[in-house]
């Protein structure tokens, strides 16, 4: 079930996971730091160890640890769980630059259809020809091209040399597409497929989308030891357009795109 106890739609939960929670007790506030800077402030309200295999099976359809995500959530991610209201200090000083879902909506023209897309890899030239058929095919929209560049998956190539590509892209074409917006989203892909999917849908939506692109296997992994699919090919696109009017976004989609 995707869904908050409140019955609000939600694709993968948040969670804050410890090796050790010796002293720490409910009621307690904990510094959150990163890269040796204080970024926010965690009211610790709950504390608990939860069921990793029950959290594996409902999140990622599998409780297998040839899941690169599962093996990362059972084998390497503490035991514990703490949770609370969150106090945000400042963002956090990543090694790219990133922007608020207030900053990217700011940049957006109002009144026009914002279509977002969201990509994990470097960018070539078949994804630029599915932006270009996506911006054509809503009429008078923006596209606003939205890369994850945080961590994904054993193999894939590091989020500064993602950035860079799409960053020779967008000075190449920014006089000839000048409907494009160009910005990176600080996410670590968990490969969950489906439910993902969702997770995109709602954060793309934050940042100003009225419509998000669903391409072939979206959010995919395959079996470290069978190299099998854990995810239908188009099972994203079928339950992105499934709770799509309920998040009050319209999904684009495109089953491939190819050299001819």
């Amino acid at each position: 079930c995707m869904r908050l106890p409140e019955k609000q739609l939600f694709g993968l939960p948040v969670t804050l996971d410890m090796r050790d929670v010796s002293g720490l007790k409910e009621g307690d506030k904990v510094l959150l730091r990163w890269d040796g800077e204080d970024v926010a402030v965690l009211e610790a309200s709950s504390i608990y160890k939860p069921n990793k295999v029950v959290e594996a099976k409902e999140c990622y359809g599998t409780s297998s640890l040839e899941h690169p995500t599962v093996h990362s959530l059972i084998a390497e991610q503490g035991a514990f769980y703490v949770g609370g209201k969150l106090h945000g200090l400042k963002s956090p000083a990543f090694r790219y630059p990133t922007q608020t879902p207030a900053e990217v909506r700011a940049q957006l023209p109002e009144g026009k259809e914002v279509v977002a897309f969201q990509n994990r890899n470097p960018i070539h030239r078949a994804h630029f020809e599915l932006l270009k058929c996506a911006q054509r095919d809503v009429a008078d929209s923006v596209l606003l091209v939205h890369p994850t560049c945080g961590p994904t998956q054993p193999g894939d190539i590091d989020g500064l040399v993602r950035i860079a590509t799409y960053e020779a892209l967008r000075e190449e074409t920014e006089k000839d597409f000048p409907m494009f917006r160009w910005a990176y989203l600080p996410y670590s892909m968990k490969m969950a497929g489906p439910r993902e999917a969702i997770q995109h849908m709602i954060i793309r939506k934050n940042y100003g989308a009225t419509h998000f692109i669903i391409g072939r296997d979206m959010a995919g992994t395959k079996s470290t030891i069978t190299g099998d699919d854990f995810y239908g090919a188009y099972d994203a696109q079928e339950t992105g357009k499934k709770f799509a009017g309920e998040l009050g976004m319209k999904v684009t989609h495109y089953e491939n795109m190819v050299y001819v």
